[in-house]
């Protein structure tokens, strides 16, 4: 059963701010939380999703709403796919950027260090490429630089040194044989002290890179801001310090695009704002929703809005 209960939805209803004849896309459509909302207050809603359990799940969930449209897809791809629905401009975009519950939970997606499954990691799962071929395949210099750069993982070097001695033994076929690797790589009296699971930053970084989710994201906001009619809003949650960094930045970019020296008395590059910020800074979730979903603490919500 494909269960979701949506992050920061309250902040998120109130930013787009649906309402008859208006029309959204919910980019990362999950569980369908999000669109359901959107959908209750009369509005049209395209939804897209790369994992196929979740376009099934939400369209048997919404089937009651008339205005809703499933699509499946990638949203790094928005504009074609919204341009082969023949929809132009948008009221507003939803981006949530963190792995469904569903995902997680669903011990056969291979996404979770808490069960022995088969080492999977696709949301997609039309796509050939998963962590098994990653970590069994990619030298150890990728390896590492993987859970460097994706992880942000102290100890990147010695978990692919493992991963290498362990494959060379017999390949690593489930979430076990990796969760085994890493508590090889990392000491004992680190592991004791520390608060995390030992393999959660291995297994963020193998994630990410299985399903391409950091380099075209730039791209695909920009991508976004271009689909809004003026006035439209993206909504962007997101769950880590890297996809945030990349979200921050290119809000930052859009709103101030000016390259012209410091100093200059005016603008000679021609360049101009696209977006403005509704609100400075991200947005957290309260107390009582984190309470209420612990999953929800370490997102933050980015808002841009069309001028």
């Amino acid at each position: 059963m494909f269960q979701h209960q949506p992050v920061m939805l309250r902040e998120v209803v109130e930013f787009l701010a649906p309402a008859p004849g208006r029309v959204f896309v919910d980019g990362t459509l999950g569980g369908g939380g999000h669109s359901e909302a959107l959908l209750r207050a009369g509005a049209g809603v395209f939804g897209v999703d790369r994992d196929q359990d979740a376009l099934d799940a939400a369209g048997v969930r919404l089937a009651e709403y008339g205005n809703f449209h499933a699509l499946y897809g990638n949203f790094h791809d928005l504009r074609a796919l919204l341009q082969a629905q023949g929809v132009g401009p948008v009221d507003g975009i939803l981006l949530d950027l963190g792995v469904s519950s569903y995902q997680l939970d669903t011990a056969e997606r291979g996404f979770s260090y808490h069960a022995d499954a088969p080492l999977d990691m696709r949301m997609d799962r039309r796509q050939s490429f998963d962590a098994k071929e990653l970590v069994n395949t990619w030298s150890e210099q990728e390896i590492a630089r993987v859970l460097r750069d994706y992880g942000e993982e102290a100890w990147a070097a010695r978990i692919a040194q493992m991963i290498v001695e362990h494959r060379a033994r017999a390949p690593l076929a489930t979430t076990g044989d990796l969760v085994r690797a890493v508590d090889a790589a990392i000491p004992r009296k680190v592991r004791d002290r520390d608060t995390g699971h030992s393999a959660q930053k291995t297994f963020q970084a193998l994630r990410i890179a299985v399903n391409d989710e950091l380099a075209p994201l730039g791209q695909a906001l920009e991508d976004a801001v271009s689909l809004l009619r003026p006035g439209g809003r993206l909504c962007v949650i997101t769950f880590h310090s890297l996809e945030d960094r990349i979200v921050k930045q290119t809000f930052r970019r859009l709103e101030r695009p000016c390259t012209c020296p410091p100093g200059l008395p005016v603008c000679i590059c021609g360049k101009k704002p696209s977006v403005g910020l509704p609100v400075r800074g991200a947005l957290k979730p309260g107390a009582e929703e984190i309470a209420q979903n612990p999953r929800a603490r370490s997102a933050k919500l980015r808002v841009a809005q069309k001028l």
